[in-house]
């Protein structure tokens, strides 16, 4: 079982704003230190982490492309080295959303959907799991959603 001593820590994906942001805040108020995953909305996901910390809480930005598995693995790293080793992952991002009706959708479009869907949380996942199984404890949550 995990040391009671240390806060626990969770890397949120795709954090910088909506959902993202508000599980990123609820996460700070249970105590749990976050890491702020953004692509590439810096300003929002330091305003989150600056609003965040403003109400006591411990969240820091942590820019990475969650599609690319050397990003993944220095992500995670950081993110031990700054925060501590994760022990919740919240899989939370989301690819680019074809805003186009579901007839005019082409297959390569289900296809880009279907490989950031898969292909990051499995990322994510590998990095996190030793930690998480070398202290018998760890929570991953998947966050889905579809814009059609």
């Amino acid at each position: 079982m995990a040391s009671s001593s240390r806060q626990r820590v969770a890397l949120v994906s795709g954090a910088s704003r909506g959902l993202g942001a508000a599980i990123a805040r609820a996460l700070a108020s249970a105590d749990i230190r976050v890491a702020v995953n953004y692509h590439a909305s810096t300003d929002k996901a330091e305003q989150l982490c600056t609003q965040i910390q403003a109400s006591g809480g411990i969240a820091q930005p942590f820019q990475a492309d969650v599609t690319d598995e050397a990003e993944c693995a220095a992500l995670v790293a950081a993110v031990g080295e700054q925060l501590g080793p994760i022990d919740i992952l919240v899989l939370n991002a989301t690819g680019p959303q074809p805003f186009i009706s579901i007839e005019a959708m082409t297959w390569r479009d289900m296809l880009d959907q279907l490989d950031f869907f898969v292909k990051s949380p499995l990322l994510l996942a590998q990095q996190v799991l030793p930690h998480m199984k070398q202290q018998s404890w760890g929570r991953i949550i998947n966050i889905g959603s579809e814009v059609m």
